[in-house]
């Protein structure tokens, strides 16, 4: 997993990724990827670096200069773990994914302010705002809760002196 977020950062930025596709058409040296790409030579190596460093591209002497080439098996890697991100099962529970704290000592309260509006006003199952929702639909959303908890919360009444201004 290392690997693929030290390869995922190489390709973030948007110089290194031309760099990638360009080498992906021929191997090229520093000096023809900058005139390519409109930057210096001294640009390209910095980036070059990164790349190499993230096991993307690698680089081999032709008489005075070095050509780069991708390491496609790298590329690869980064591909299928994607599609194994992408191919992985959903939760089985029906019920609000946020609810369930990532943090074991988050309880109660805590784990009902981490679940907000997106995850309830496009599920499949509900077709109204969550204020519109039924005791049934939060039950499917969210599990067994007293109140919605993406729904805005009633003020009680105020007690005498209560939000006066002085």
């Amino acid at each position: 997993m290392n690997q693929f977020l030290t390869a995922l950062k190489a390709l973030a930025e948007e110089t290194r990724f031309k760099l990638i596709h360009l080498l992906l058409t021929q191997d090229l040296c520093g000096k023809a990827l900058a005139h390519r790409l409109g930057i210096s030579e001294a640009a390209v190596s910095q980036h070059l670096k990164i790349l190499k460093e993230a096991g993307l591209i690698d680089g081999g002497k032709r008489g005075h200069w070095t050509h780069y080439s991708v390491e496609k098996q790298q590329l690869e890697d980064v591909i299928r773990e994607f599609q194994r991100m992408a191919h992985q099962s959903a939760p089985s529970s029906s019920h609000c994914r946020r609810m369930q704290p990532v943090n074991k000592a988050l309880t109660g309260k805590e784990i009902r302010t981490m679940c907000c509006g997106p995850c309830c006003e496009r599920p499949i199952k509900l077709k109204e705002k969550p204020e519109k929702c039924t005791p049934e639909q939060i039950k499917e959303c969210h599990g067994d809760v007293k109140d919605h908890p993406c729904a805005p919360k009633k003020e009680g009444k105020r007690q005498s002196g209560e939000g006066k201004v002085r």
